[in-house]
């Protein structure tokens, strides 16, 4: 098949794999350049969907005047997401709805702050995407948001009402529920080890291990793919927080470089003529 070689060609074409003191060999920027240039229209509107976030914050930078910089991750240039706040025509529905409410001063949804107000539509858009990978991503990305939000909720005392977003079981029983578990031993199982990470000292510790259950779900619902789109979401979403944990922890950074790269060399028997640690020419 076209789209395995197309696969083949992306890994085997990463640059030198040797990590300096810095930064990485591969941005997310360039590694979304290659799959635009390699994959067909309908995977790269997939892959557009994990940089969506970026054009949230771009968009409400905007909106609330904040004077942040540009996030060049996004999919939306400047100049078009400033002619779509006046007058929106060709942004995803959900922002324009945003921003239409924002403008207009009439909340979504009440006693939520505007920017998980776009969060919520943000979801409620990525969970109605077609393909059953990214479905069940963002539906567990959202639960251990919620979850990890409820945890501060009842830490510092605040209003439940503003705690989560979205409307499914488990945002049900977080706002409902007295608990320590939410009730959600069954439901969500997880849980018990987001209550063990909880309980961890230092903020550091506990942002690296809830990204390690991340890292360890996206393995798990790629347990029977091999040179699918899915594979190649999975490698976004991972160097996404890569380049996360660059910035928040360097030595962190490049051990999750490493072992990513370990996983793709232990899971792919590739052709005799690619080798990963060859610079593209």
């Amino acid at each position: 098949m076209m789209f395995e070689q197309n696969y083949y060609y992306l890994v085997a074409g990463l640059p030198d794999l040797i990590l300096d003191q810095k930064k990485l060999p591969l941005s997310i920027l360039e590694f979304r350049a290659e799959l635009e240039y390699h994959l067909p229209k309908e995977d790269v509107e997939l892959v557009k969907l994990l940089f969506l976030q970026f054009d949230n914050q771009n968009l409400l930078n905007l909106l609330q005047k904040t004077k942040e910089e540009y996030i060049e991750s996004g999919n939306f240039p400047l100049t078009l997401l400033e002619g779509e706040i006046k007058e929106p025509t060709e942004l995803p529905s959900y922002m324009q709805q945003f921003i239409q409410a924002y403008k207009n001063d009439s909340p979504l949804f009440q006693n939520t702050s505007w920017e998980n107000q776009l969060t919520w539509l943000y979801y409620e858009h990525l969970l109605s995407t077609r393909n059953e990978f990214l479905r069940e991503w963002f539906e567990f990305d959202l639960n251990v948001r919620n979850i990890l939000s409820a945890f501060n909720v009842r830490k510092f005392k605040l209003p439940k009402e503003s705690a989560c977003i979205g409307d499914n079981d488990v945002t049900e029983a977080l706002k409902r529920s007295t608990l320590k578990d939410f009730g959600l031993s069954n439901d969500f199982p997880l849980i018990e080890k987001l209550l063990s990470i909880e309980e961890a000292d230092s903020v550091l510790e506990k942002e690296k291990a809830v990204d390690m259950l991340r890292w360890e779900l996206l393995n798990e619902l790629n347990t029977f793919n091999y040179f699918t789109i899915e594979v190649l979401l999975a490698f976004v979403l991972k160097l996404m927080m890569v380049e996360r944990w660059i910035l928040l922890d360097p030595e962190t950074g490049r051990s999750m470089f490493k072992q990513m790269i370990s996983e793709l060399e232990k899971s792919y028997e590739f052709p005799k003529e690619f080798r990963l640690n060859e610079v593209r020419k």
